[in-house]
């Protein structure tokens, strides 16, 4: 059997394991699928069991899983929930963010390119980690939860554009006019989706979904690779394509098929957490330098650093800038929340070594930090927001493992 055969073979029955392992063990203790993945790559990788080494076809398939990621991220945030004063406050909680990360990236990392991808990883929100938590405590949809979707889909948005914006390799102005027509395609687009669709369109998905014409599917699919190609034409990181082809598809769908949506979702979200993101996620276990950050030192220490930023550079500016109709439990809560991160550290961390930008033990510590934050902090806001009444009780919604690792999401 070829070697890439034998890799993909281990990636995937961890990829069937994790599920087992995440609703076993979210009985005592809830812990988000992507942790197992990743540790189960970590196990399998060259710094243990050294059964599987990435070639050309799995890191192929990884860089598809990590499209897939991002997609779904921009399809599942809904703008239209997160506008006026909470969205301006976030808004500037994330700049603010971002200037406390690049200096603190810069400062430690001892230079502008490493700066960027350390400080725009510190700004970042893990809002598909959030969300089930948010949905199973029965907050999604009341004030609180509004809040939270307003500050994660920013933590979501925003690195993505500054991504885009300070590492492409080019000059400020020319990178903003390439990000502005990138910026105008995507308007169009977004203004052909809101165009109500001729009647032949709703009549071809609902009558393919569910033969193997799979026309919406295979749409959804096209518009993908579409915002994929744009990007790529224009020198711009492919995960702004992703994530604007993920925004655009809403839109189609919510006006083209209305009743069929969750369907054509749910279909699409099989190939992407059923095969490409898993890929993905275990890809970045097994190339995760555990050498380095087991010997100790300075990588080590850069964990617990790392963790402790999230709550500084995210997390600060999301306190003081929270709405004034939060309580003191609640600020608390949007912070653990906002600052939970790990999906776009990974993303991000991924790129910066493939670009020589940082260290293998560096982006292992960031990661690290993340796979603690997923853990902790989620937990820590509903124990502070349940102790003060916000939450629910010991009767009440519970955190289970299906809410935290069902979603792989983010």
């Amino acid at each position: 059997m070829s070697h890439s055969g034998s890799t993909l073979i281990l990636i995937m029955a961890i990829a069937v394991l994790a599920p087992l392992l995440a609703y076993g063990v979210g009985r005592w203790l809830p812990v988000p699928l992507v942790i197992f993945e990743i540790l189960l790559g970590i196990l399998i990788g060259p710094d243990v069991l050294d059964w599987a080494r990435p070639d050309a076809l799995i890191d192929g398939l990884s860089q598809l899983g990590l499209a897939m990621l991002i997609f779904l991220a921009g399809y599942e945030i809904e703008f239209g929930k997160v506008r006026g004063d909470t969205l301006r406050r976030s808004v500037w909680a994330w700049v603010i963010a971002l200037a406390l990360g690049l200096a603190t990236g810069v400062l430690l990392g001892g230079g502008y390119t490493k700066g960027v991808f350390i400080g725009v990883a510190l700004t970042s929100t893990a809002l598909g980690t959030v969300l089930p938590v948010l949905r199973d405590a029965g907050d999604l949809h009341g004030r609180f939860g509004t809040v939270v979707m307003a500050f994660g889909a920013v933590g979501e948005f925003g690195p993505i554009i500054a991504m885009a914006l300070l590492l492409s390799g080019r000059g400020a102005a020319e990178s903003t006019v390439l990000l502005a027509v990138f910026a105008a395609l995507t308007a169009g687009a977004v203004h052909w989706a809101l165009r109500p669709r001729p009647p032949w369109f709703s009549k071809v998905i609902a009558r393919t979904l569910h033969s193997s014409g799979q026309f919406a599917v295979r749409f959804v699919f096209l518009l993908l690779a579409l915002m994929l190609g744009a990007s790529t034409a224009l020198g711009l990181d492919v995960l702004l394509g992703a994530f604007a082809a993920g925004l655009i598809t809403r839109l189609v769908l919510t006006g083209a098929a209305p009743d069929s949506g969750p369907q054509i979702l749910e279909k699409v979200e099989g190939v992407g957490f059923g095969f490409l993101v898993p890929v993905f996620f275990v890809v970045t276990g097994i190339e995760f330098d555990l050498e380095s950050l087991l010997h100790g030192g300075r990588t080590l220490l850069l964990l617990p650093v790392f963790l402790l930023l999230f709550l500084v550079v995210r997390g600060g500016p999301i306190w003081f800038l929270a709405p004034r109709d939060l309580g003191r439990t609640d600020r608390n809560g949007l912070v653990l929340y906002g600052s939970t991160a790990l999906p776009l550290v990974v993303a991000i961390t991924t790129i910066g070594v493939d670009d020589k930008g940082m260290t293998a033990g560096e982006a292992a510590a960031l990661v690290g930090a993340g796979m603690l934050s997923v853990l902790v902090f989620p937990l820590l806001a509903l124990k502070l927001r349940a102790r003060a009444g916000e939450g629910p009780g010991p009767g009440e919604k519970r955190l289970t493992a299906e809410s935290v690792s069902g979603s792989e999401s983010w």
